[in-house]
């Protein structure tokens, strides 16, 4: 697999972190209208009928989606889990924790394509992973060793490492070409809307347990309703279509660096609604969230 990195490979895996940052802020926005799990669902139901102009194909009998329908049906656990988890710490947890915890999908991916995908984990990699969770840790910290030694875990917080878990497998089985029908894996559309079909079953059983042993509840306006295009089109849709391509190109595991650019951007976001203005250890810790990228990404060669 080539990990190289050209610069349209580098615009698709910088959309998504910066789509999940606005994801994050709005999450925790939407909070007090909108239960999680109702949010998640609702979500890919929208992201689903934007896409079916440009992939309705996919559900007709012979499109070969239903003779795989197990592995789709596996791509759509984990994207469900993935997001409702994600929502679900947002209600229960603080952002700079949920944030922190999200830190070690680079690890993650490591780890899963060690032990369930055969790959080899260099000295570079881990490098990479320590150089960008620093500048992580740096964003998230303020700049202060204190604010960090004073953090505590939470519920939430176990929520988020079991999101990054579902993230780096579902991550590396993008990468599993040849398991599926050739025609839905070149459509971009009918692959995602492949996963949203059986994503939203399950996130439609999460839903309804929510409603059946929760508070549950939708306070309707129309900040919501822009919050939920919003949340459709960019995190959604835009997001994953740059992932998966960026994926295919660069690899899980280089891909997966590029995630650690969303505490970065929901800083800097945070700070622009907040109308803060950027700090010093802001632009150390993008060097050093980069500085892991350019590092995994070199080879022996020096390339």
């Amino acid at each position: 697999m080539n990990a190289r990195l050209t610069l349209s490979t580098v615009l698709l895996l910088t959309v998504p972190p910066l789509m999940w940052a606005c994801n994050a802020v709005l999450g925790r926005m939407l909070g007090p209208v909108v239960s999680p799990m109702t949010l998640n669902l609702m979500r890919w139901a929208l992201a689903g009928l934007f896409l079916l102009p440009l992939a309705a194909w996919v559900l007709r009998p012979g499109s070969g989606l239903w003779q795989h329908w197990k592995r789709f049906a596996l791509f759509g656990l984990l994207v469900g889990c993935y997001n409702a988890l994600q929502y679900l710490a947002l209600h229960t947890s603080t952002p700079i924790n949920v944030t922190l915890v999200a830190a070690s999908t680079p690890v993650w991916m490591l780890l899963i394509g060690r032990w369930f995908f055969g790959a080899s984990i260099s000295a570079r990699q881990w490098l990479g992973a320590a150089l960008s969770i620093t500048g992580v840790l740096l964003v998230l910290g303020r700049g202060e060793v204190d604010i960090l030694l004073k953090l505590r875990l939470v519920p939430g917080d176990i929520y988020v490492l079991f999101a990054s878990f579902t993230w780096a497998f579902y991550s590396w089985m993008l990468t599993q070409t040849g398991k599926e029908p050739s025609a839905i894996r070149s459509d971009w559309a009918a692959f995602l809307m492949g996963q949203i079909v059986f994503g939203l079953v399950w996130s439609s059983l999460f839903a309804a347990g929510e409603w059946a042993l929760t508070d549950a509840h939708i306070d309707w306006s129309w900040y919501l309703v822009a919050a939920l295009l919003f949340v459709a089109i960019g995190p959604a849709l835009l997001a994953y279509r740059c992932w998966g391509a960026g994926v295919q190109r660069a690899g899980p595991t280089l891909a997966s660096f590029f995630a650690n650019l969303t505490p970065l951007f929901a800083a800097l976001l945070s700070s622009a609604l907040l109308g803060e203005t950027p700090h010093a250890y802001h632009v150390l810790a993008f060097v050093l969230i980069v500085g892991g990228i350019v590092v995994s990404a070199r080879r022996k060669s020096g390339a």
